[in-house]
């Protein structure tokens, strides 16, 4: 295979931007103390209402455990607690704190700013476009086609 294989590997060309826009936006929120991805676990939280630790997962396209690994530290610095569901006991939802949501709000302008970069460099249009294409790809269903289950 090529040394460069993310010219061949779609799943290597994806990881490899990702880390990259990864470093772009947690350079960019790094005021805030969070990195991108506890930025947007913050605001997936904030706007699902207080979901359940599995809807959450699900949105995120993550398993339970990694989904718990990544709070921990939300949770250990104050800006998330988990909570029992009141009409499932054995399922926990998530809720921002007044921490949490004071954060996010404080990282909202600063992620707004780097999406703003990044249409502008991109182009809006195909920034919109490459965000539909990887709504697709992120999808149970087009996973389910890939790999027959």
């Amino acid at each position: 295979m090529s040394a460069n294989t993310w010219n061949l590997c779609t799943n290597a060309a994806i990881r490899r931007a990702s880390r990259r826009l990864g470093q772009i936006y947690d350079e960019a929120l790094a005021p805030t103390g969070l990195r991108g991805t506890q930025f947007s676990l913050l605001t997936q939280i904030k706007y699902l209402e207080h979901p359940t630790l599995r809807e959450l997962a699900d949105v995120l396209v993550m398993d339970l455990s990694a989904l718990g690994h990544t709070l921990k530290p939300l949770e250990r610095d104050g800006l998330v607690t988990l909570v029992r569901d009141e009409t499932d006991r054995r399922a926990k939802r998530a809720q921002l704190t007044r921490k949490g949501l004071a954060r996010q709000e404080e990282g909202l302008p600063l992620w707004q700013a780097a999406q703003s970069r990044f249409d502008a460099e991109f182009g809006v249009k195909k920034s919109a476009d490459l965000r539909k294409a990887l709504e697709l790809v992120a999808s149970d269903e087009f996973a389910e086609r890939l790999t027959g289950d």
